[in-house]
């Protein structure tokens, strides 16, 4: 990795883009499904869900915008996409299905932002970008699993958006550890930063 983040330095990638004036915090897909590793989980997922709660509990005591993401297909399938020829297991996560919902650890409370998606991207086909406009969102740290796929792609469109990006690295997780280091390099090479919980705290605080 050393060889390969030479290379990255010399062509200037790896650029800091800090913290604006708001940020908000984004909760992607933690919900019970990709929690339990006998149906979507595995790799460092569990971990991940409980060093997200005090980031949580931060920008809750702050009254800072938090959104959750879930992954929700139509209970006929009507809706299901080529995303889901894919992986055919995504189907099953329909609106009441527990494998759907939010882990219990991070349970939405009231008044908070979740927003359902049929994709990878928090964004697309989402009302997402509306609500951080409304809340005058310029900055979001980024939670959630997968690593290489909904956390990435939301990142790449946060980016894509001109959204200050910051990954919380001990916060994000996927069901294999090799896609999640070698996608976290990339994001931050590419479209992020990478902090931990604990020094995007103290960078708000």
């Amino acid at each position: 990795m050393t060889d390969d983040a030479d290379v990255y330095s010399r062509q200037q990638f790896g650029g800091r883009t800090g913290f604006g004036k708001s940020a908000a915090l984004l909760v992607i897909d933690f919900v019970n499904g990709f929690h339990d590793p006998e149906i979507l989980g595995g790799g460092n997922i569990a971990e991940a869900v409980i060093a997200t709660r005090p980031l949580l509990e931060f920008f809750r005591a702050r009254g800072l915008p938090v959104v959750f993401t879930r992954i929700v297909y139509a209970q006929d399938g009507s809706d299901a996409s080529l995303w889901s020829e894919k992986l055919p297991r995504l189907r099953s996560l329909t609106e009441t299905a527990h494998e759907s919902q939010v882990v219990e650890h991070l349970a939405p409370l009231p008044g908070e932002i979740v927003v359902r998606k049929t994709q990878a991207s928090a964004f697309f086909g989402t009302p997402l970008a509306a609500c951080l406009f409304r809340h005058g969102v310029d900055t979001l740290v980024v939670t959630g699993c997968t690593t290489s796929g909904c956390v990435r792609a939301s990142v790449i469109d946060a980016m894509s958006l001109n959204y200050r990006t910051v990954v919380a690295t001990d916060c994000v997780g996927d069901r294999a550890l090799g896609p999640h280091h070698a996608n976290l390099f990339d994001m931050g090479q590419k479209y992020s930063d990478l902090l931990t919980a604990d020094e995007i705290m103290e960078a708000l605080s």
